[in-house]
């Protein structure tokens, strides 16, 4: 991490390709990396973004007593895209605020847990364009949820009686995909996981309406729809009975640069979408309540780190670092904690 923002400038400066792109880092205000690194992992997935400054467009003058999480955001990603200078360091301040206002959990100096920021602000908005749908006068919004286009994707849970084989399914519909992590293994092998068989037996048996009585059954989950942009988050952090706290795992997981799911209810070709990774959140040191985070992020064919304020451009190989570790997992380690990925029919760049 030892460029600087002028370095930086100067090696951009031959990227015709990235000639409107802005790389600025964001001020730190007492433990806020978990939020920056979020908002810098989400402005360069460019459907995302493109839909905020839409946003901002369409809503040009909110008066500061009707000002949304969303309005904030849009203010925040429209004052790093239309700066002169191609890199530099912005303060987040007015969506920082906003954001402890609006959430008890985020009104603190604590550090709070990416995922868990991630989560509530893709939910928010979500919510906040519903809501305008619903309180326009023609009850149509000039555009869709379009974080719903963008994120969510459907799982089906699907359950066979082991006594008649009769087949039952239960949809439900996601914004990201939470995976458990084992040792040594891949994004690949944990959806693997995440979709294996499970047997219902015994206490667990599977009423069957069918058979009108309880069953042993087998259970999957598939993936019925895929998202433009799938995000994955990895439980790292673990509550420990012996510890008496939340613990931090820090397994090596490889997770590649492309991606293709194959745990799906069909293969239908339009179900078969190869991923590029977009950006990753890291967390950096031993547990959910000690450490920091950072981001890397794809742009224009090179990547790009995020560490508050430091912006640094580099090499793919280092990618490699924020895997985890493959030994002592009560060490500090730099670790991938949420992946984006996005589907590449719908790729800019």
């Amino acid at each position: 991490m030892g460029g600087t923002i002028s370095q930086l400038e100067k090696e951009l400066n031959g990227e015709s390709a990235a000639a409107n792109e802005r790389y600025f880092g964001m001020a730190n205000f007492g433990n806020t990396c978990y939020c920056n690194s979020v908002l810098q992992a989400l402005y360069f997935c460019r459907p995302f973004r493109e839909k905020v400054l839409e946003y901002k467009a369409r809503n040009k003058r909110v008066p500061p007593n009707k000002e949304t999480l969303l309005a904030c955001l849009a203010d925040l990603y429209h004052s790093i895209a239309t700066q002169k200078k191609k890199t530099g360091t912005i303060a987040p301040k007015k969506f920082v605020a906003r954001l402890k206002k609006e959430n008890a959990i985020f009104n603190n100096y604590n550090q709070q847990d990416a995922h868990e920021f991630f989560n509530y602000l893709l939910n928010t908005i979500a919510d906040l364009l519903a809501a305008e749908k619903q309180g326009s006068d023609d009850g149509r919004n000039n555009n869709s949820n379009w974080i719903r286009d963008i994120f969510q994707g459907t799982l089906t849970n699907e359950t066979r009686c082991l006594n008649c084989e009769s087949l039952s399914s239960k949809d439900e519909d996601f914004l990201d995909l939470s995976v458990e992590i084992q040792q040594n293994t891949s994004i690949t092998h944990c959806l693997r996981v995440f979709s294996n068989t499970e047997t219902l037996s015994s206490e667990h048996k599977y009423f069957c309406e069918n058979c009108c009585s309880k069953q042993e059954a087998q259970k999957r989950m598939r993936i019925k729809k895929l998202p433009m942009i799938l995000a994955l988050h990895l439980k790292r952090f673990k509550y420990m009975e012996s510890l008496n706290r939340h613990t931090k795992i820090s397994y090596r997981v490889v997770f590649p640069l492309e991606l293709r799911l194959f745990n799906k209810t069909s293969n239908n070709g339009d179900d078969d979408k190869l991923y590029d990774l977009v950006a990753v959140v890291i967390h950096c040191g031993p547990g959910p309540n000690r450490g920091h985070y950072i981001s890397i992020v794809k742009s224009f064919g090179f990547w790009i780190l995020f560490d508050d304020e430091v912006v640094d451009k580099i090499d793919v190989s280092s990618i490699e670092d924020f895997y985890g570790l493959t030994g002592d997992t009560q060490k500090p380690s730099e670790s991938c904690y949420i992946l984006l990925y996005q589907a590449r029919e719908s790729s800019t760049h």
